[in-house]
């Protein structure tokens, strides 16, 4: 059997351990307070060391901004979607000025986490929709409770935190319970378990990130770069959610796009890392 190199790290309060294969590199760095089983995590990382990616379709991939708070104007702008996060009603004043920020040209986006029950989803949402969204993700935290808010607003729905399985995705697909699904390679236990898990939704997919090194962020777009189908810009451009990265050439995207490319690591920055962890 092929033997795997372990490298644990550190970066700033994160956990992440890389592996380094015959394939090349994969990454496992469940995020904290985001579900995901380790172990699957685990196995997302080995595929990618062992087995690599399939082949791409595309050479590119487009990517959202994230807005959690105050934002730079002129950098949501270089992106052809604008994600938010919206917990509360304070934050209906944040769409409105990323709405106002970004124009009609921008897709705008928010993310609920699964926070809300039925009714507060359905407020929220009818609020929201004035500022023409692209979708509203994970407004509620069940496939059932999607399904019923679905049907009742005319906001198009998104899936993340719900699905977890091909299981999930076929049980999606019978509620009928969204219009996209949001795919993040680790906890559906690598690149080509979730495209089987695109394929068993049957609705359009977006690639999002759990907050990876430029490792976990290359398998995210080689993802991304698999789907038959990208009519959605994905969310990998979260490399400033990490307190360093572990290569000199960073995957972070020019003018809202991802380059389709390996990472390898820089041994200097694992030396740092590993020191630091220490």
């Amino acid at each position: 059997m092929p033997v795997l190199t372990e490298h644990r790290l550190r970066l700033g309060t994160r956990a992440v351990t890389l592996l380094e294969g015959p394939a090349g590199w994969g990454e496992c760095s469940p995020l904290p307070g985001y579900p995901a089983d380790p172990s699957v995590c685990r196995a997302a990382a080995e595929a990618a060391a062992l087995d690599g990616f399939p082949p791409p379709v595309r050479d590119t991939v487009p990517v959202n901004a994230l807005v959690d708070g105050p934002f730079a104007i002129a950098e949501v702008r270089a992106f052809p979607a604008v994600k938010v996060k919206v917990r509360d009603a304070s934050g209906v004043s944040l769409v409105a000025a990323v709405r106002d920020a970004v124009g009609p040209g921008v897709a705008v986006r928010v993310d609920a986490n699964g926070a809300w029950d039925v009714d507060t989803a359905l407020a929220m949402i009818t609020r929201l929709a004035r500022y023409d969204l692209e979708y509203v993700e994970q407004p509620v935290a069940s496939l059932e409770d999607l399904a019923r808010v679905r049907r009742r607003v005319a906001v198009p729905v998104a899936a993340d935190e719900s699905i977890r399985s091909v299981d999930d995705a076929r049980r999606l697909h019978r509620l009928d319970a969204a219009d996209v699904i949001v795919l993040k390679q680790q906890p559906l236990g690598g690149v080509r378990a979730a495209l089987e898990v695109a394929d068993a939704a049957g609705v359009p997919a977006v690639v999002s990130s759990m907050m990876e090194t430029s490792v976990g962020i290359a398998a995210g777009v080689a993802l991304a770069a698999a789907l038959p189908e990208l009519p959605h810009a994905c969310g990998l451009a979260t490399l400033a959610a990490l307190l360093g990265d572990v290569t000199r050439h960073p995957l972070a995207p020019v003018e809202g796009v991802l380059e389709v490319r390996p990472v390898t690591p820089d041994p200097e920055l694992l030396e740092l890392y590993q020191e630091a962890s220490r």
